[in-house]
């Protein structure tokens, strides 16, 4: 059976429907909304036997290879899987409004960061889908000092940042929507880099349309990422950085690393320099999921999704 590719996956987050629950949380609190998420995500899960059987494969995964869970994974497990992720929308939406408490959050690592920003050196930012981004978004943007450009790749993407809009009208995030890294992409973000931006672009999710892939090991097994993040970086010959968010304590950690002060890919290694940056990403990203084993939220068959072609919907 052909494997379906993750943006055929449908919408896992019904915009209004994280608005209504928005509205919960404003007007009652965490708890309140917790007992109306509830129902929510249960039969969502019910009625999702992609998402049961992708959650279960990645936790029995992240389980064999760090050993986070402390168990084999079961069922419950996969339902605070997807809870999690719920309730990260939620903090999405408070952390754009400005309803988030910011003193549960910790950072770690930010300072060659945020040193280069300040002497105006701009760079590409590999992130993945863990925790909350918009929290990191919204800090940059209360310190004044990061301009990020963030990449998505289809509609729906717009349409829950359209979301995030209407909540803070004033942000100066720039969205880039883009099908591929084109030319034409590339110049404009070559043109934001030099000016001392930095390009945010997902790590974890081949792009729509795009056979550009290498294949690197991944909580135990082989894995497809995409090369966009690395040819980005060597061709505007700038730091890699990786940013990603996780859950820890009561809040969130926010973590920041230099992957590569520059990138290189030779002629004739490209492919092998290319496979080594994707698996020194996976290896950092799976030393975060052994923190916080349910935070990453790629919610179709991870290990499957190069066989595919494209067609056009996000999960967030």
């Amino acid at each position: 059976m052909k494997t379906r590719h993750w943006a055929d996956m449908g919408e896992s987050t019904f915009v209004a429907g994280i608005w209504l629950l928005y509205q919960v949380h404003r007007l009652l609190g965490r708890w309140p909304f917790r007992l109306c998420l509830a129902p929510v995500v249960a039969l969502h899960w019910l009625a999702r036997p992609t998402i049961r059987a992708a959650s279960l494969q990645y936790l029995d995964r992240v389980q064999s290879a760090t050993g986070a869970l402390g168990r084999k994974p079961g069922w419950r497990d996969s339902l605070r899987h997807v809870t999690a992720f719920a309730e990260t929308m939620l903090d999405k939406l408070l952390a754009v409004s400005g309803r988030y408490r910011f003193e549960h959050i910790r950072t770690e690592g930010r300072e060659q960061f945020y040193e280069a920003a300040k002497e105006g050196r701009g760079g590409i930012i590999v992130t993945a889908h863990m925790g909350c981004l918009e929290l990191c978004r919204v800090m940059a943007e209360r310190r004044g000092e990061v301009k990020l450009t963030i990449l998505v790749h289809t509609g729906h993407a717009v349409r829950f940042n359209r979301l995030l809009q209407r909540l803070n009208p004033d942000s100066g995030f720039q969205l880039m929507e883009v099908t591929e890294l084109g030319p034409a992409t590339a110049v404009a973000l070559h043109e934001r880099v030099s000016a001392g931006e930095f390009v945010v672009i997902a790590g974890d999710r081949i792009p729509v349309g795009s056979a550009q892939m290498v294949r690197a090991e991944f909580l135990g097994h082989p894995a497809p990422f995409p090369v966009g993040p690395y040819v980005l970086a060597s061709l505007m010959k700038c730091p890699l950085y990786l940013l990603v968010c996780i859950h820890e304590g009561r809040g969130y950690t926010i973590h920041f690393e230099c992957l590569a002060e520059r990138v290189e890919l030779p002629r004739g290694r490209r492919e092998a320099a290319l496979s080594g940056y994707a698996s020194h990403y996976a290896r950092r990203v799976t030393a975060l999921l052994e923190r916080a084993p349910y935070d990453w939220f790629n919610f179709f068959p991870f290990w499957d999704q190069a066989h595919v072609s494209a067609p056009a919907r996000l999960q967030p």
